[in-house]
């Protein structure tokens, strides 16, 4: 491979990479292969932008040269925006891994995974895109292989977690190997998860008062599209976390002693506990729904009692209109000036007496 295949944006982690969005920060930054950084860091210092050379070297595995710095506890970091044809092509024939996990990285379409062999761990996982409203952000995925010494990163996507690593990697922040960039990451997801649970929980806060001091039912309509959403997201944030939580906690998966407390210890943790309080969500989502479905049940018998009473109470009123209306010759109270008053008296008193028969029979 040529040394000049690649370019590096020329500034540090202090004014490049992603910026708050998850997008480069510097316009230089991923060109036609996609690279948007290339670092070299080691615990207690500051991240080092590597040279193309450096690059070169790395990607086709060969030893570097020994005028080049090879820093003990040192690890490096290669972030490749896959959005372009040519830089999935570019990372799908990377010499330094394994030809499956190569085309892992160059994939686009959203998957949830995590394998491991002796020395590599690689796997794609899920991430909020750029920042919005928490219930607006859509769920993007992005890849990683990783050794105890490099880092390999690709998104589609802008993946603002993967930005916030980038920007934390300084002084003692900057972790002992590649595995605590994919912790903090996921961990970032899983707080992201859990913040949006908690404001989904508020909504149903609001709906569950509104339910309870409503006095006559007459407005539930807008409760029901509440809780709805809240299901409907709840049920969105359980399809991702799921395949996390299991592929975490897959007893097959064995994973090397320098990813195993990073990846199986910390990040297991706040998945499961992030499904946890979901699945708790998903509960409390039903049971208010099942009260809301019982309330709006309640209100429409309430509705068709009054309705039924009233058809009941007019029925003998409509009789006597009825017979008075017909076209017949010697009509009762057909003539004198009192016979509309009397018609009248007599679809009262039937009306009373049907309301009695009610009462008497509890029917009302």
């Amino acid at each position: 491979m040529s040394n000049s295949r690649l370019s590096m944006p020329s500034s540090g982690p202090a004014s490049g990479g992603f910026d708050e969005d998850g997008r480069p920060g510097d316009s230089r930054a991923g060109l036609k292969n996609g690279l948007v950084w290339a670092v070299r860091v080691r615990p207690g210092e500051e991240p080092v932008q590597l040279a193309p050379a450096e690059i070169d070297a790395i990607l086709d595995d060969v030893t570097p040269p020994s005028n080049w710095p090879r820093l003990a506890e040192s690890w490096v970091w290669l972030h490749f925006d896959t959005v372009h044809s040519s830089a999935r092509a570019h990372v799908a024939e990377l010499p330094c891994l394994p030809e499956d996990v190569r085309a892992m990285l160059a994939e686009t379409e959203y998957g949830i995974m995590l394998d491991a062999m002796p020395g590599l761990v690689w796997g794609a996982m899920p991430a909020f895109d750029a920042p919005g409203a928490e219930e607006d952000r859509e769920i993007a995925a992005w890849r990683f292989a990783m050794r105890p010494d490099l880092l390999i990163t690709t998104r589609r996507n802008p993946i603002p977690v993967l930005g916030a690593a980038y920007r934390a990697l300084r002084g003692e922040a900057v972790p002992r190997s590649p595995a605590g960039v994919i912790d903090r990451a996921m961990r970032d997801f899983a707080t992201s998860v859990r913040r949006q649970i908690g404001q989904l929980d508020d909504e149903l806060d609001r709906a569950e008062d509104a339910l309870l001091i409503v006095e006559h039912r007459t407005d539930l309509g807008h409760l029901g599209g509440i809780v709805g959403k809240v299901r409907r997201r709840a049920t969105e944030l359980r399809r991702v976390v799921v395949p996390v939580d299991h592929a975490l906690r897959d007893g097959e998966l064995d994973l090397p002693p320098w990813a195993e407390d990073e990846l199986r210890d910390r990040t297991e943790r706040q998945v499961h506990a992030a499904l946890d309080d979901l699945l708790a969500l998903q509960d409390r989502g039903r049971s208010l729904q099942d009260e809301l479905a019982a309330s709006q049940a309640e209100e429409t018998n309430r509705r068709l009692y009054i309705v039924s009473v009233a058809t009941t109470m007019m029925l003998p009123a409509t009789f006597v209109t009825g017979f008075f209306g017909m076209n017949t010759g010697g009509m009762f109270l057909a003539q004198g000036a009192w016979g509309t008053v009397f018609a009248g008296v007599i679809c009262a008193m039937a009306m009373a007496v049907t309301w009695v028969f009610l009462k008497v029979a509890r029917l009302l």
